[in-house]
């Protein structure tokens, strides 16, 4: 655990402003019982902390830091949850606090909680670092000092000499036929790249440009391309697109599920993690979530300077991508059977899917979209919408969906309203209930939900709940999301703000090979880890199983502690929402 002195550095800034850090207070010494979002909270916003231990009294205060002097006092007020029976919680509820600085939640008895900040534009940076996030997964390129400071490093893996693996032999490519598929996100804690976690990655962030596109057209952050007329956020998706175009075979339209080595690289850096890479076998889902991907990039960017003409190539290989689909509409990836047949045998991530209505419900929603031919229709089961479940890479189906609601085309107002009507109960069912769970968020209603990747989960669910608020205007929709947000950010059972670089106490260990051989304590800033996982896959010692507890900040644990594209897409969605309504008050 970091200590306060810890603390007093990741909130410099501010604590300089308004008279340093001390490491004691006469209100008492740090408690870690005292649960708040920290990063912090804009002054209008709701202020909520959570408390997990008795105190002497039932009363909370709010001290100015450093000066002690008291600004607030209010009355903890107990909850009942059934999640977690052995789990007692009280609620801080400081929300009528609105002077901006920093501040500490004191219990008498209990003592003070890591540092509260209030302030205008309190998640910019970390907004800004966790879109940079991408900047540090990115391929083939060196990240010189000057945009990544002390994690800069040598390029790794060019990828202009990839080589076709048995299984993806087709045409004229024989096995062994190099190809160059350069650039693109490492995927993960590894340094393979695969499309279908891709897929959902892009479809995402497209999606917070696309509806924020007035916010991030201004929006600037330190990357090589910072000076073009592009946006930024547009250069960084297009670091990934130019590498998942080369991932299309041009003379069939068909997608290769990944480039990977054969099995993972050691904890190297990307330099010195040089195993042989192979393009393996296309796949129906890799080439639907590439249709979708490359339509939805044709849509957002095509009116953008000097992308034009890449915007009508992107349409059409969607088009073409779409047809060999067609063509091969169950050729699902089954890395097993592949190794029972291929050499080498593969066995990095499989991002195997054997149910593809999803897939193509999402690239059907994009192309009709783009084109308005009713073919495209006959995958959208306009009739029976499925039930709503948060976007995950192998359940892509409401990417479409929100795609269909952004737009709302006059022809499918029936589905529109029926999507918009599954979307609704879901929300409503959220917010009735979040109020009796131990954090006060959505997420943590219900165990099934903290799975591998749990965090996704809370960051897609306040995705959701922000795309009901678009139609529906209701706040409480809003104010959910903003709940998860403080649950991402260390109002949970862990005590973690769960951004690496972020909050008095975040992860230290990811897994990650860059963060842990580059030499530097720190590990890469603006990354989520993936959070409490029950499962516990990995294998490593963990203190807890309790389901929103089943968390260990070590290398070890890729189950609870390793990042990915797709989960900071989410949570980049998630903070660039927020921060870009709060912009246009």
């Amino acid at each position: 655990m970091k200590t306060f002195s810890y603390v007093c550095r990741i909130y410099v800034g501010l604590a300089l402003l308004l008279g340093g850090c001390q490491e004691k207070e006469s209100s008492g010494e740090l408690t870690e019982a005292i649960r708040i979002n920290q990063v912090g909270h804009y002054p209008s916003g709701k202020k909520v902390a959570i408390v997990l231990e008795v105190g002497k009294g039932a009363a909370f205060k709010v001290i100015s830091s450093p000066s002690g002097k008291e600004v607030y006092e209010g009355s903890l007020v107990k909850i009942g949850q059934d999640q977690v029976p052995q789990r007692e919680v009280w609620v801080a509820d400081f929300s009528s606090l609105k002077q901006p600085g920093l501040y500490q939640i004191t219990v008498e008895g209990l003592g003070k909680s890591y540092p509260v900040v209030i302030r205008e534009g309190v998640y910019d940076d970390v907004l800004t670092a966790v879109l940079k996030g991408y900047y540090f997964q990115r391929a083939s390129t060196a990240l010189k000092p000057d945009q990544a400071g002390k994690w800069a490093r040598a390029a790794g893996h060019w990828d202009d000499e990839v080589y076709v693996h048995a299984s993806a032999v087709c045409g004229n490519r024989t096995e062994e036929t190099v190809l160059s598929a350069s650039k693109g996100w490492y995927d993960a804690g590894d340094y393979n790249k695969y499309i279908v976690n891709s897929g959902i990655s892009m479809g995402t962030l497209l999606s917070l440009y696309e509806d924020f596109p007035d916010y991030f057209d201004r929006k600037s952050w330190d990357i090589p391309e910072n000076q073009n007329a592009i946006p930024d956020i547009l250069d960084e998706i297009l670091w990934n697109l130019d590498w998942m175009e080369q991932m299309q075979d041009p003379h069939d339209g068909g997608v290769y599920h990944k480039l990977t080595t054969a099995k993972f690289e050691g904890m190297v850096t990307p330099a010195d993690a040089t195993a042989k890479r192979y393009v393996v076998s296309k796949s129906t889902a890799a080439t639907l979530d590439f249709a979708a991907v490359m339509a939805q990039a044709a849509r957002v960017m095509k009116h953008v300077e000097g992308l034009g003409d890449r915007a009508v190539k992107w349409q059409s290989q969607a088009e073409a991508a779409w047809r060999w689909a067609s063509e091969n509409p169950d050729l699902t990836y089954d890395q097993e059977k592949l190794n029972n047949t291929y050499d080498p045998a593969i066995t990095t991530g499989a991002y195997g899917d054997g149910n593809l209505q999803d897939e193509w419900i999402w690239a059907a929603c994009e192309l009709y979209l783009n084109t308005l031919e009713k073919r495209y229709l006959e995958k959208i089961p306009v009739d029976s919408v499925p039930s709503f479940s948060v976007p995950s890479w192998s359940n892509v189906a409401w990417l479409g969906y929100y795609s269909l609601l952004r737009h709302e085309d006059e022809a499918l107002q029936p589905l529109i309203a029926s999507l918009k009507s599954t979307l609704k109960a879901t929300g409503d069912d959220w917010v009735s209930q979040m109020e009796e769970t131990s954090f006060q968020s959505v997420m943590g209603k219900d165990p099934k939900d903290f799975v591998w990747g749990s965090n996704a989960v809370a960051a897609n669910q306040g995705v959701a709940l922000i795309q009901l608020f678009f139609f529906e205007k209701q706040p409480a929709y809003l104010e959910a999301a903003k709940a998860n947000l403080d649950y991402l950010l260390g109002r949970n059972a862990t005590g973690y703000c769960f951004v690496t670089g972020f909050g008095a106490k975040s992860p230290m260990y990811p897994h990650h090979r860059i963060s842990e051989a580059d030499g530097i304590e720190e590990p890469v800033p603006g990354l989520l880890v993936g959070g409490p996982n029950p499962g516990q896959q990995d294998g490593c010692d963990y203190s807890s199983t309790v389901f929103d507890e089943s968390y260990v900040d070590h290398v070890c644990s890729y189950a609870s502690n390793e990042i990915t594209i797709n989960w900071n897409a989410p949570m980049a969605y998630l903070l660039g929402a927020v921060v870009a309504m709060e912009q246009s008050k």
